[in-house]
Order: structure tokens, then C-alpha cells, then sequence
């Protein structure tokens, strides 16, 4: 639990008993309480932020010393795209990570298994990939990421060890959800917009412009504009001397 959880917590105890003790406070209780939120509303849309727990948004320092990047991709596995995104990886031997949504694993789920057969990872990317994800409550986040981890489990034989959120929009209530499965939460370094922009050149820039060993990068697997990008993205990697791994992997050096 963060600081800013438990000072958030903390804060609306008291604000209870306050309430409880002197009703004539409110208007200075609600001020507080607002005020509170918007902390931690700023905590959601930071995407990179470490405001509301750990955020893997770059690599270990061992495996930036060992000139290591990772490729993510979201919300697949698409029927058509993520096998054509496999046969690129294979062919420049680069290893990536699946952020998989659980509803679309269970719809393609000899694709899933070819991901992990091909020596990539298989991660979880909530089971429904709802963009109110980070506004529900408790129940309602547990059971989205809970369903998508026994999924993958089930389908692969290994639960997943990385969570990102729908959008990269981060509950303050998630990591009471991800602590007890063991869960890693991560967004990236730096993202290509393949989901919004149509010019490969530009998403291309976006991914390459300052890219550092220990890079996270993000693509999307359910986006015809990844396989556009990719070989010019994966050629770039490998003239710098960068080498693709996957998010286990990486993180095994520390």
C-alpha cells in the first residue's frame, strides 16, 4: 500500500469522525475529501506514475545493462493479426510479451498457445478490457482480473506475472486486486499510438525517437498498423544492438 493510499484512507476515517463529533464541518470535510480525490485521480490518468504503487514503466538496470528492450502488445490475440505479428518476431528471433484480454484468449485460445510455444509471454490485460475499468469498484476489478489469470492459467499452464490496465488507466484500488495473485503491474517507456495515428512513419518515430536499452514499448496486436511498423521497428532494434526479450525474462536479472 502506498503512502498516498493509506494518507487517503486515513483521510476519510477522519473525516467520519469528524462528521460524527461537529456536522457544522462538513463544507471543510467535503474540501478535504475532494481535494483527496483529485490526488488521486491525477494517480490514474499519470500513467507512468508510481502514485499509486509500483509501475514497472522501464526495465531492470541488469537487463539495460545487458542491452535488453521489451515489446508489448495489447489487447489480442486478434484471429488474424497476432499470428502474422508471430511469424515477424520469429523471423528477426525477437521475443515479446502478450498483454492478453481474457474474453478474447478464451475465444482464440490455439493462439494463445502458439504465443507461448514461440517463447513469448502471455500477461493479463483484464478479462473484458472495459475503458471505465480504473472508475469501478473493488468487486468489480478483482473479478475482471482474477477471471482473466485463470484463463491464461488454464489455457497455458502458467498464470500470468504482469497486469496492465485497460488504456493504462490505473484504479487507486488495484493493488489491494494484483498483491494477493502475485502480480507486477506495468505500463511502457514509450507508445506508438497505433491504436489512433494511420501513418506508420509517425508511430515508428514515436516508438525510436530517444529509444534506450531498458525500453518497454507498446504496440497493440488487434491494429493492422502494428504489421506495418513492425519490421522497420524490429530492423531499428537490432542495428542499435538492442535485443527483444520478454517481460520474464527481463525481469529474471533482478
Amino acid at each position: 500500500m502506498t503512502p498516498v493510499i493509506r494518507v487517503s484512507i486515513l483521510v476519510h476515517a477522519a473525516g467520519v469522525i469528524v462528521l460524527a463529533l461537529a456536522p457544522g464541518m462538513w463544507p471543510w470535510v467535503a474540501a478535504v475529501i475532494v481535494a483527496n480525490h483529485l490526488v488521486l485521480a491525477a494517480g490514474v490518468f499519470h500513467v507512468r506514475g508510481r502514485l499509486l504503487g509500483p509501475n514497472l514503466s522501464r526495465l531492470p538496470a541488469a537487463a539495460a545493462a545487458h542491452r535488453q528492450v521489451c515489446l508489448t502488445f495489447d489487447d489480442g490475440p486478434h484471429p488474424e493479426l497476432t499470428p502474422r505479428i508471430l511469424e515477424l518476431l520469429e523471423r528477426y528471433q525477437a521475443k515479446a510479451s502478450f498483454f492478453c484480454v481474457g474474453e478474447r484468449a478464451r475465444a482464440h485460445p490455439e493462439i494463445v498457445r502458439e504465443i507461448v510455444r514461440r517463447g513469448h509471454s502471455v500477461e493479463n490485460h483484464s478479462d473484458r478490457h472495459s475503458h471505465a475499468f480504473a472508475f469501478y469498484g473493488i468487486s468489480f476489478l478483482r473479478r475482471e482480473v482474477e477471471r482473466a489469470q485463470a484463463t491464461v492459467a488454464a489455457i497455458t499452464g502458467r498464470a500470468p506475472q504482469f497486469f496492465r490496465a485497460p488504456a493504462g488507466f490505473r484504479s487507486p484500488l488495484l493493488g489491494f486486486v494484483l498483491a494477493p495473485l502475485g502480480l507486477r503491474y506495468v505500463s511502457w517507456t514509450r507508445r506508438g499510438l497505433d491504436t489512433v495515428e494511420r501513418d506508420p512513419a509517425r508511430v515508428l518515430g514515436r516508438l525510436t525517437s530517444g529509444l534506450a536499452a531498458g525500453d518497454v514499448l507498446l504496440l497493440h496486436d488487434s491494429e493492422p498498423l502494428s504489421l506495418a511498423v513492425l519490421p522497420a521497428l524490429l530492423e531499428q532494434l537490432a542495428a542499435r544492438g538492442l535485443k527483444c526479450v520478454s517481460l520474464p525474462a527481463a525481469c529474471s536479472h533482478s
